[in-house]
């Protein structure tokens, strides 16, 4: 980060001075969060963008390299680039599609997001590892990497406190009412 600052002094001759400071920010980068909660895994994967077809090589290093012999259950917000059909925009259809059977997808509710435990895990994210200014994504990519290996180490998993009695009460509108 750089700021710029510039000094007044106070109109009629005070000793008051005015600061400026500008604001100037160098990048930004998109952070990618899996997580599996059961086990107390995660991997965050750093990029440029936040595309389709950045999803989509997520997904494949999810599905070829972390879990190859897994059937994999995916809990995502409603993101337009969350879709399947960002796999057969970035592969082949027999890749793309070989990719897709090893998925189930469930999406959150639209507002929702906090139902996602990845979320969660991203907010523990901010607090320990980005709660200051990284200068690049060279010192963002090892910093993130010291963090989710520590984690990982340690097999931490979420304290999930959402039971079914508080989803009807917190999603009323989304559970049917039964009348006897």
């Amino acid at each position: 980060m750089a700021v710029r600052a510039s000094a007044s002094s106070g109109q009629g001759g005070g000793n008051l001075g005015k600061f400026d400071y500008e604001y100037e920010r160098n990048s930004v980068s998109n952070l990618f969060m899996l997580f599996a909660p059961l086990i107390g895994w995660r991997h965050v994967k750093v990029t440029d963008r936040h595309t389709k077809i950045d999803w989509a090589q997520l997904i494949k290093e999810l599905v070829d390299e972390h879990f190859p012999d897994k059937q994999i259950i995916l809990v995502m917000d409603n993101l337009n680039t969350h879709k399947l059909a960002s796999l057969y925009e970035a592969f082949e259809p027999a890749q793309a599609r070989r990719i897709a059977e090893r998925l189930e997808l469930h999406f959150t509710p639209k507002h929702g997001s906090w139902l996602d435990m990845a979320e969660i895990e991203i907010g523990v994210m901010s607090r320990q590892c980005l709660n200051r200014r990284i200068p690049d994504q060279k010192t963002l990519r090892r910093e993130i990497n010291t963090w989710q290996q520590q984690r990982n180490q340690k097999a931490v998993c979420v304290d999930w406190r959402f039971t079914t009695a508080d989803a009807r009460i917190k999603l009323k509108s989304l559970y049917p009412s039964i009348q006897c």
